[in-house]
């Protein structure tokens, strides 16, 4: 299973989409909370300071509008270490 990082806030519903598309699927994540500084996630996403920023093996996805795309594209699932089920 791949390792998920994503950085938001508590009260961003985005972030509350982008946790429910991602338990939904089994996979867990390492949530990091900005509420007191965004600098750290910025740099790592390249200047982006809207969250969720979502990095699923350190690989930096974007946001809830990019992961739900990956979703119905067919991408997140291999992304993700999913196997599908025959």
């Amino acid at each position: 299973m791949a390792t998920v990082e994503m950085y938001s806030t508590m009260t961003c519903p985005s972030c509350i989409r982008a946790k429910r598309l991602l338990a939904s699927k089994g996979v867990e994540i390492s949530e990091i909370d900005v509420s007191f500084g965004r600098e750290a996630m910025m740099a790592r996403a390249d200047g982006r300071g809207t969250v969720p920023q979502i990095f699923i093996n350190d690989i930096g996805i974007g946001g809830f509008d990019d992961l739900a795309a990956l979703d119905r594209q067919g991408e997140l699932d291999p992304m993700l270490g999913i196997i599908p089920s025959k």
